[in-house]
């Protein structure tokens, strides 16, 4: 009977070393994916089209961290271990950034850095001015966009330049919309003024009350660089087969602007 017991042992220590493999390998694969989530890299998935022409609803984007530096919303759930940004670096005129949405310090947005610190910014009419200058724009036709809000509406795509050169495409569903016509916005010290791409359907900084307001320099998480990849918005993880059917490949590995 001790000779049964005895040589059940070593297979039994056998699994239990196997188990415990395992679990390592899973808490290592898991620590290296959040140093590389931390420092280097972080996912989003874009739930809205507010920033329409260049970002969609279903679209997998990459943001690189290290692009501004890190401040405590670098890290999971924003713990305030620190004021302040290690390593920063400013964001410039027209990046797309992912950011805290100032109000709640945890929601995550992103839109485009339209003003940077001493920047006065303003809307007449649908036309963004910028320092008392009209940001040039030029038309480049009408589409039908199929977003929520834009679904059997014309919209007309313009080609916006910033000063410095930077170009990026608008949406413009016409001048009778709420932020169409804004006070002049005057950015302080150590803040960004964010807008959208899709002018009559965001909530940015043109809506100080309730809306984003100018957005501290702590709030940014990182800047977006790529879109991975990209699904239309009646894929679900519950139905596999629309991984394949929803997909959009044209926009899969696409550099942002």
């Amino acid at each position: 009977m001790s000779e049964n017991v005895q040589a059940a042992q070593p297979g039994k220590s056998g699994a239990v070393n196997e188990v415990v493999e395992i679990i390592k390998t899973v808490v290592y694969a898991l620590a290296i994916a959040l140093f590389l989530r931390v420092l280097f890299f972080q996912p989003f998935t874009i739930p809205s089209g507010s920033m329409e022409p260049n970002l969609y609803t279903g679209d997998y984007i990459i943001v690189s961290k290290f692009s501004y530096g890190y401040s405590r919303h670098s890290i999971p759930f924003s713990p305030p271990l620190f004021e302040g940004r290690i390593l920063g670096r400013p964001a410039e005129r027209g990046d797309i950034v992912v950011f805290k949405l100032p109000r709640d310090g945890h929601t995550d947005y992103v839109k485009r850095v339209i003003g940077v610190a001493g920047d006065r910014i303003q809307m007449r009419e649908g036309l963004l001015y910028l320092n008392g200058e009209q940001v040039r724009r030029e038309p480049r036709g009408t589409f039908r966009e199929a977003s929520e809000f834009g679904a059997g509406r014309d919209v007309t795509r313009y080609q916006e330049t910033l000063p410095g050169g930077r170009t990026y495409m608008t949406n413009d569903y016409g001048p009778q919309f709420d932020l169409d016509d804004t006070a002049e916005f005057t950015v302080p010290e150590g803040h960004y003024f964010m807008m959208g791409d899709n002018r009559d359907n965001s909530e940015d900084s043109r809506a100080p009350n309730g809306g984003v307001g100018y957005v501290p320099a702590d709030n940014l998480v990182g800047r977006a660089q790529i879109i991975l990849l990209s699904w239309n918005p009646e894929a679900s993880i519950l139905k596999p087969w629309t991984w394949v059917l929803e997909a959009r490949p044209s926009r899969f590995v696409h550099v942002l602007k």
